[in-house]
């Protein structure tokens, strides 16, 4: 399926998204990616990706308030201009913020995927890299001395396949990880202490449309017991599948593309 670039703007801010086909399925990618993370499931599926602001093409205005309540809003304005009004939901790691708009309405929620998603559950203890962007000063330096180079050594942490991670997954990272979007990505953090991330979640079991929770066994950042734990509150029907992969489960598993579509379309 063609995947096809667009631009607009959502309440005065420039938005950049991917679109493919008219389905109803809405990907959200985390940090530090763009939508460009979701072609290879646009392309089997069909649905809509945008780069969230702070992001990628995405406005990062310094007055966007870069949270999950403030992601929330944004969400809820970006689906009625791009007309999803009953959709599938495919969140990543900080996509997560999807989860606030599925709490406030969850009959708008057709099918639920979770990918090693920022765990809006109790118990969780932010990792390392986390803690660092959260410490004033330390974070801003940790920014401005991040280097491509770095940010590939790094990358070899991420997943079980032999590191670094992939050079256009790399290339499209940095191409983007400008101070627009390092602000965003220390706010967001810093919005969220771990009782923020609990109390976040605290309206899950109102979703109770079938999900899927996919987390790799091997995920540096999000431990894999964290699948149960999402599990355990969402209201429907959720099935967890560990697979050996690390953070970005799919490019260790490219199989997984093929698990989220039948999914979303019911096998």
């Amino acid at each position: 399926m063609q995947v096809v670039e667009h631009s607009g703007e959502v309440e005065g801010l420039p938005v950049h998204w991917l679109r493919a086909g008219e389905a109803p399925v809405l990907y959200l990618h985390g940090v530090p990616n763009t939508a460009q993370l979701w072609r290879p499931f646009l392309e089997r599926t069909g649905g809509i990706a945008p780069d969230l602001p702070g992001f990628g093409r995405s406005a990062k205005r310094g007055d966007f308030d870069y949270s999950i309540d403030g992601y929330e809003r944004f969400l809820e304005a970006f689906t009625a201009e791009a007309g999803l009004d009953r959709f599938s939901l495919v969140v990543h790691d900080w996509g997560a913020v999807g989860l606030a708009l599925a709490q406030g309405s969850p009959d708008r929620i057709e099918r639920l995927v979770l990918i090693a998603a920022v765990p809006f559950v109790p118990g969780y203890r932010w990792h390392r890299i986390a803690r660092a962007w959260r410490t004033p000063g330390l974070g801003e330096l940790f920014m401005g001395t991040s280097t491509k180079w770095g940010f590939k050594q790094l990358s070899r942490e991420s997943n079980v396949t032999p590191g670094p991670m992939p050079d256009d997954f790399v290339d499209d990272v940095w191409r983007h990880f400008d101070q627009g979007t390092q602000r965003a990505i220390l706010r967001l953090y810093r919005s969220a202490p771990e009782d923020v991330l609990a109390r976040a979640g605290a309206r899950l079991g109102a979703i109770t449309s079938p999900a899927l929770v996919l987390w790799g066994t091997r995920d540096p950042y999000l431990p894999v017991a964290l699948a149960d734990s999402y599990a355990d509150v969402l209201g429907g029907d959720a099935t967890v599948e560990r697979v050996e992969a690390g953070h970005w489960p799919w490019l260790d598993r490219p199989e997984l593309v093929g698990r989220v579509a039948d999914f979303i379309a019911g096998s």
